[in-house]
């Protein structure tokens, strides 16, 4: 008899995917609690589907599943097949996507695929038949056929639920109730469309048969999709990552933490994908090879894949990249927000910050100075929506369009989805925000001209092969200010905060709810305010300001709580930079100190590549201030300028502005030529560069 063996350790969990797990190690209770959070919010923000919900939509796929049966046997009829044929005739519904997944919400739509036999077309009797026999129907609302898509698809509306319904036509006369579509010899003969359609259900089963945990994976993609949905990322059609995308790179993060509990993998998420060093592709397993001649994802053979961004390749033959969409912008992006939701999660575990502030949404139409406004228009809600199909495929192309035409400088941010102004009838509008790309300066890009790239795109749209009249695309620029109403809740623009600070030692007051309210600052989060955009990049949400002298020493950060010793605006440390102009002259070979105020406010860290200036710097300064009267619009009347010769080198509030960076090192930022217009510091006149001495902290008025 063999002796039981003490203490020993559960196995380890078998691998899966390409290699060797990262940590296998056991949930702490600390992760135990966090996940119970990250589902209560959840549950609180509605992303579960109610009992009764989630029995509607099987009742309706077991209504549709009735219809294509009854469809396969009335085409197999109608072309002269003898009664037995007819009688075997079969077609099998499958689901995909996120209601496969099973992380659906409310009112979120079914992707489904019919799979029919070898003499049921789809241009003659899926698009023809089948369509007929839905629009006959009465609780079929809105049907859609696309078919001129890259996977074409019927769209409509069953009994209130959302309908996208695919077809792909097997090589077999009789089609099994139990079909396995992971044969990959199914995929014999078959035309493109078809594969690509049965594509979408083999790869949702492949993804939920490669993770450790089904149950934890499905509530870490919940909460991914919605963090992409909050912050704009989620759209494949815009550019970004669609559903199937968002599935792959969580998957790979569940193979490579097996143990891990969701709260854990959405950390684990950020942190990978800020570091994630693209083109390099995610890979749930190998890529496959195969004996049918189908194309699979190879850029070593094919060139056209050396040209992907953002390779995220499906784990079935044959594998093929999901995100071509993806272009430089909308990678830049999304890079960007992978960053943002690893400094909130390295925050959430220093017990700094919680969940809702990783979901705060987006504010598109207040992030940038310039937009781009798409308008389309038809004559009958018929037209609009094949208008619309068509439109939208084509948006992607405008991006990279523009990228290709500004040579990259200028980045575009397309809005994830439609906009409806209700006053206009069969009208949709789209937006795509606009904006230098990080790193590029104003003189180095110049003004750009994308008239004709617009033209070109407007002409390549009006080539659509199904246009009718009335069918109309019309394209303009437009700024912030001038944004329409009918895009935000309510059709009420959001007023931008007022802030207010301290006049002649008065408590400084700032309107931040935008509520007309004043509230008094509390002193004693000065600290905690300054010391938070040392990790924050660009906060423009602190009234506070700093007192410069124009010494010769090095910088000494001090904060102004007498109690507190720490480094609020950085480590201490020299910066180097170009003085104001006109500073030179008062300063060179003398020691006298002079006072400047520079607001903290509208400090953004200095550019990584461009060592002149951020372009959105210079943005800020050829809208800003040109004259000591303005000065006093931007400081309020308490501003001190006490130097004669620096009041024009600190006319817009911002001449130290690039200074500062996040690892608080040393910046030299290179003068360009003299120039007789005020200049921020770093586009100064070519003199010795000259250190700040930070002696104090004070407010100033904002």
């Amino acid at each position: 008899m063999a002796m039981p063996k003490l203490n020993q350790l559960p196995p380890p969990p078998p691998r899966i995917g390409m290699w060797e797990p990262i940590s296998t190690a056991q949930p702490a209770e600390l992760d135990m609690s966090r996940t119970r959070e990250l589902e209560k919010f959840m549950e609180n923000a509605g992303l579960y589907e109610s009992g009764e919900e989630s029995l509607k939509r099987q009742e309706v796929l077991g209504r549709l599943d009735q219809i294509v049966k009854a469809w396969v046997k009335k085409v197999t009829e109608a072309k002269g097949y003898n009664e037995e044929m007819v009688e075997e005739a079969n077609a099998v519904i499958f689901t995909f996507g996120s209601y496969r997944l099973g992380v659906n919400g409310p009112g979120a739509d079914i992707d489904t695929l019919c799979v029919g036999p070898r003499h049921v077309t789809r241009e003659e009797d899926f698009f023809g038949e089948l369509h007929r026999m839905l629009a006959e129907l009465p609780e079929v609302q809105e049907l859609h056929p696309v078919t001129d898509a890259y996977v074409p698809v019927m769209k409509f509306k069953f009994d209130g639920v959302s309908i996208d319904l695919l077809y792909a036509k097997l090589g077999l006369w009789v089609i099994p109730d139990d079909l396995d579509l992971s044969v990959p010899t199914l995929l014999q003969d078959l035309d493109e469309k078809s594969v690509l359609s049965l594509n979408g259900s083999r790869v949702t089963d492949k993804i939920l048969h490669m993770v450790p945990n089904v149950q934890n994976f499905q509530t870490t993609l919940r909460c991914i999709r919605y963090w992409a949905k909050q912050r704009g990322v989620y759209s494949n059609v815009a550019g970004f990552l669609g559903g199937i995308n968002w599935a792959i790179l969580v998957a790979r993060i569940c193979q490579l933490y097996p143990t891990a509990l969701p709260s854990l993998l959405v950390s684990r998420f950020f942190k990978l994908y800020s570091q994630w060093r693209w083109p390099n592709p995610v890979l749930l397993c190998p890529i496959e090879g195969g004996s049918l001649v189908l194309p699979s994802w190879d850029p070593r053979r094919n060139f056209r894949d050396r040209n992907d961004l953002m390779p995220i390749i499906t784990p079935v033959y044959p594998c093929i990249n999901s995100s071509y969409n993806v272009s430089s912008s909308t990678l830049c992006i999304m890079q960007q927000e992978f960053q943002r939701g690893n400094n909130i999660c390295e925050a959430m575990d220093a017990s700094v910050t919680g969940w809702n502030t990783l979901f705060e949404r987006f504010l598109f139409f207040e992030a940038y100075k310039n937009y781009l406004q798409i308008d389309i228009t038809a004559r009958k809600d018929v037209d609009l929506m094949n208008w619309q199909g068509w439109v939208e495929s084509r948006l992607r192309l405008l991006t990279s369009k523009i990228e290709k035409d500004t040579r990259g400088m200028l980045q575009c941010h397309p809005h994830p989805g439609e906009c409806l102004d209700k006053s206009k009838r069969f009208h949709r509008c789209y937006f795509m925000g606009l904006q230098r790309k990080p790193g590029v300066c104003a003189q180095e890009g110049g003004p750009f001209d994308i008239r004709f790239t617009v033209e070109e795109f407007k002409n390549m749209v009006g080539m659509y092969t199904f246009k009718k009249p009335g069918m109309w695309i019309g394209v303009c620029h437009i700024k912030r200010n001038n944004i329409p109403l009918f895009v935000f809740p309510g059709g009420v623009r959001p007023a931008r905060p007022k802030r207010v600070a301290r006049e002649n030692g008065a408590a400084a007051e700032v309107d931040e709810a935008g509520d007309g309210k004043k509230r008094k600052i509390d002193e004693s989060i000065t600290c905690h305010k300054l010391r938070k955009f040392d990790s924050v990049a660009g906060t423009k949400n602190t009234p506070l300001a700093v007192e410069a002298k124009l010494e010769d020493s090095s910088i000494s950060a001090r904060c102004p709580i007498e109690d507190c010793s720490q480094s609020c605006l950085g480590n201490e440390g020299s910066f180097k930079f170009s003085p104001p102009v006109g500073a030179s002259s008062s300063v060179s070979g003398s020691s006298s100190s002079t006072a400047v105020v520079i607001l903290v406010s509208d400090i953004v860290p200095a550019p990584s590549v461009c060592q002149q200036g951020s372009s959105e710097e210079h943005d800020r300064f050829q809208d800003d201030a040109q004259s000591m009267g303005e000065v006093k619009q931007n400081f309020g009347e308490g501003a001190r300028v006490e130097n004669e010769g620096v009041r024009q080198g600190v006319a817009t509030g911002r001449d130290c502005s690039n200074i500062f960076r996040n690892d608080g090192g040393v910046e030299e930022l290179e003068p360009t030529a003299p120039s007789s217009n005020v200049v921020p510091a770093s586009y100064g006149a070519q003199k010795p560069l000259i250190k700040f001495n930070f002696t104090s902290l004070v407010r100033a008025n904002c």
